[in-house]
């Protein structure tokens, strides 16, 4: 892989005087690589439930906060890493937009320690319930800035739509849990409030929801989010009224199901959304309960037509059956084996049994050469090598 991707811009810190803050972030880096130990990458916290945090000296991105432009006629909004997502909803709400792929907005509730900051939602990539039809964390970074284990500042993608050339390296910074470098700021791309929504609820075994709802995916209805769970399949449409009406009366002449009213049908998805509900509250408890090695909340990744995996446990479908929610006592092994044969990838998403995201086994040669060409490339000393995304490079 080449040092620098064609579009990315490299700046030496020691030019010119660029922020305070950077220039404490890059000493630190190189500190570090001094030294021959990690940096672990954290803003609100609100995640430190994903993979093992136990490695790595904290770097601390909550004081880099702000929103550095945002131009609501062309739909772009440049924004520091420690910028609560808080913050950028309020904003964004007053010109009636929002970010489309529906971020978890953890640290909201009462139950949940740490808020979510947008490096934070940038670099563990999670998507809420409208992924499937709006698009990933990744499809909406249009640009960043890095910070890589040189110390040393990239600059990758732009501020409009039509400004990607090449690889664009932004988008791997997506899901990547602070183990290529530090995000400094991110440019995302926001869309305006859906015009109208309607939920149907369906009562229907996991076999029939799967494949009812793959059915209509297939068909020009205006699906946005779909959800299985304890028999129930609940789908959610927006867009213009005429549509939505309209498909509401066909998928009722088809299936009999129930109109929610709008606030049950709000309070569900922002359950599903921030991990709220009470699928997920009972995950949680059932994980406390049983203790180390007990029972794992496992976020499985499948093709959506993929039959029911037959796992032992709570499941919850989302996107059409492609993102399913497992809680299971199954032993880890078990349950990747399961999953690697139906064409998928799983990640324990919440253990008292810590440890990398991705298992080792769960890459091919192929994949884990790749990956260490990537990582060496930002960041040859290791500094973020934590192990919290896949297994140490070293390892």
């Amino acid at each position: 892989m080449a040092e620098h991707d064609a579009n990315a811009q490299a700046e030496n810190l020691s030019a010119g005087t660029p922020p305070a803050q950077r220039l404490e972030w890059a000493e630190q880096i190189h500190d570090a690589a001094r030294r021959g130990v990690c940096l672990r990458v954290r803003g609100g916290g609100s995640k430190d439930h994903l993979g093992d945090i136990a490695q790595g000296e904290l770097l601390d991105t909550r004081s880099w906060q702000g929103i550095e432009s945002y131009e609501p006629s062309e739909l772009v909004m440049k924004v520091r890493a420690g910028t609560t997502l808080r913050e950028v909803e309020a904003v964004l709400a007053d010109k009636g937009q929002h970010l489309a792929f529906e971020p978890p907005r953890y640290g909201f509730a009462a139950t949940q320690a740490g808020e979510s900051t947008i490096g934070g939602v940038v670099a563990s990539g999670l998507s809420g319930p409208a992924r499937v039809s709006r698009g990933a964390v990744r499809d909406h970074v249009l640009g960043c800035s890095v910070l890589t284990g040189r110390g040393e500042l990239l600059r990758f993608g732009g501020a409009v739509m039509k400004n990607v050339a090449g690889f664009d390296l932004s988008r791997l910074m997506a899901g990547s849990m602070g183990t290529l470098g530090v995000l400094v700021d991110v440019t995302l791309k926001v869309m305006p409030q859906p015009m109208v929504s309607a939920t149907m609820r369906f009562e229907v075994s996991e076999a029939e929801a799967l494949a009812q709802i793959n059915k209509w995916a297939a068909q020009p209805l205006p699906i946005d989010a779909s959800a299985w769970w304890d028999g129930t399949l609940l789908v959610r449409l927006r867009g213009a009224r005429a549509a939505v009406a309209s498909a509401v009366q066909g998928m009722y002449r088809e299936r009999r199901g129930e109109l929610l009213a709008p606030p049950v049908a709000e309070a569900f998805w922002q359950g599903v959304r921030d991990h709220t509900d009470e699928f997920f509250v009972r995950a949680r408890q059932a994980v406390m309960q049983a203790g180390q090695h007990g029972v794992t909340l496992w976020r499985i990744s499948v093709p959506p037509t993929t039959a029911p995996l037959g796992l032992h446990g709570e499941l919850l479908a989302e996107w059409f059956g492609g993102l399913r929610w497992v809680c299971t006592p199954a032993p880890a092994a078990a349950v990747q084996e399961v999953v690697s044969k139906a064409g998928g990838h799983a990640q324990a998403f919440l253990s008292l049994s810590h440890g990398a995201l991705v298992a080792a086994s769960a890459w091919s040669p192929v994949q884990r050469r790749l990956h260490e060409q990537v990582q060496k490339a930002f960041d040859p000393h290791g500094v973020f090598d934590t192990g919290r995304l896949w297994p140490r490079c070293a390892d």
